[in-house]
């Protein structure tokens, strides 16, 4: 992967942390320029005897230079074999239940991506998927749905947004493959910084670029990760994936593939950062008279701490979820008094959201009423806790 055909210097592999502080050492070819250019063309031309000089014809065929340094970092820093990259998380997702046959059975997560399960409810099941949804914290569900009937792949997330339920990601790649499933993995949460899962046994992975991997709220994009080493099934719905986003043209723009390597350079420290200040906030909010639970895997006291310790390292994360306490109705007030967390959706950013996750899904949500869920970025950690505090006083005035 480190060679002069890629634009690099290096002669030697470097630890994670290095790779993605310097975009695995990526020079312009010609001008040795730090980082590389943005490529803005669509179409490239051929030579004389109509050859393509860099082996590009069309944006949506081949992508750009750009392309291929993001994905060369995120497959190394998952520990992949190859990457592709999307113009959305969903798109990424979605790619992977589209290449499979018509009528293929998959095993879901019963909690996971709003998002992801609207479209497999709208579309996947239109198009003949039958779609099992499944607690993935319970291994004999998971054991029982799998081998029910013929699968053809098991997903997973964990942490699981929005409630941040953990699964036992080795347990359930062992479950997926002695039934011949394929097993994908949502990483979008943990990132490469805190799980690896393909050492626990995933053939695929998928990232929401929007959220931790650009961190700065101004880029939407999406990737899939290949693993290491090769099978016939692995290898087949690789390559339907690379033909689906080529003639489907899901693809990314180069000013977002520029701004999302950007955001890679920065990824260890922004995590590390947010994991510890999240795990402050969820610590001092465990035990408080106005929070009826707090969802964050990080915490001892959570059901899925132990898996998660085992499967995470680093830290838990920058998502949690607080359960007010009162009527529901508190709980969206109080993230109505927030002055410093802003309310609006998404996740990851290096500024604090917060969500009446509830409220934003709308009718078919099952999303708890008394949730708020929490994305924190990298403001202080006792300022973020004075504003939830203020919030809640307000909120539990105004039910007075």
């Amino acid at each position: 992967m480190n060679n002069s055909e890629t634009f690099t210097p290096w002669t030697q592999e470097y630890r994670p942390e290095t790779r993605a502080a310097q975009g695995d050492g990526w020079r312009c070819p010609t001008t040795g320029m730090v980082p590389p250019p943005i490529g803005l063309g669509a179409t490239f031309a051929r030579d004389s005897e109509y050859r393509a000089p860099a082996g590009l014809a069309y944006l949506r065929d081949q992508g750009t230079p750009g392309y291929e340094q993001v994905e060369q970092v995120v497959a190394g820093l998952e520990g992949g074999s190859d990457a592709l990259v999307f113009s959305s998380g969903m798109a990424a997702a979605t790619a992977v239940f589209q290449v499979l046959p018509s009528g293929a059975r998959v095993v879901v997560p019963e909690t996971m991506y709003f998002g992801l399960t609207k479209w497999l409810r709208e579309f996947g099941t239109q198009r003949g998927l039958e779609v099992v949804q499944a607690p993935m914290n319970d291994l004999d569900a998971v054991t029982a749905a799998v081998t029910a009937a013929p699968t053809a792949l098991v997903w997973a997330e964990s942490p699981a947004n929005p409630t941040w339920t953990v699964t036992d990601i080795a347990a359930v790649g062992e479950i997926a493959h002695r039934a011949g499933a394929l097993f994908g993995v949502d990483n979008t949460v943990p990132t490469p910084v805190h799980s690896q899962p393909f050492a626990l046994g995933a053939d695929l992975i998928m990232h929401s670029g929007t959220k931790y991997l650009n961190g700065h709220t101004d880029v939407v994009a999406g990737l899939l990760v290949k693993a290491p080493g090769s099978s016939e099934a692995r290898d087949e719905i690789w390559e339907r994936l690379r033909l689906h986003r080529r003639l489907t043209g899901p693809i990314l723009g180069p000013m977002e593939t520029y701004l999302l390597m950007r955001g890679i350079r920065t990824l260890f420290p922004r995590m590390r950062q947010i994991s510890e200040t999240a795990r402050a906030v969820a610590e001092h909010f465990a035990e408080h008279p106005r929070i009826r639970r707090v969802a964050y895997p990080g915490l001892a006291t959570d059901p899925g701490h132990a898996v998660a310790a085992r499967q995470m390292t680093g830290g838990f994360s920058g998502m949690l979820s607080l359960h007010v306490d009162g009527e529901w109705q508190q709980s969206l007030r109080t993230a109505n008094h927030c002055e410093l967390f802003i309310r609006a959706t998404s996740l990851g950013g290096v500024e604090s959201l917060i969500e009446h996750r509830y409220t934003f899904e709308g009718p078919g949500s099952t999303s708890p009423k008394d949730m708020l869920r929490l994305s924190i970025g990298l403001e202080s950690p006792a300022d973020l806790v004075a504003d939830l505090e203020q919030a809640l006083e307000k909120a539990a005035k105004e039910d007075r």
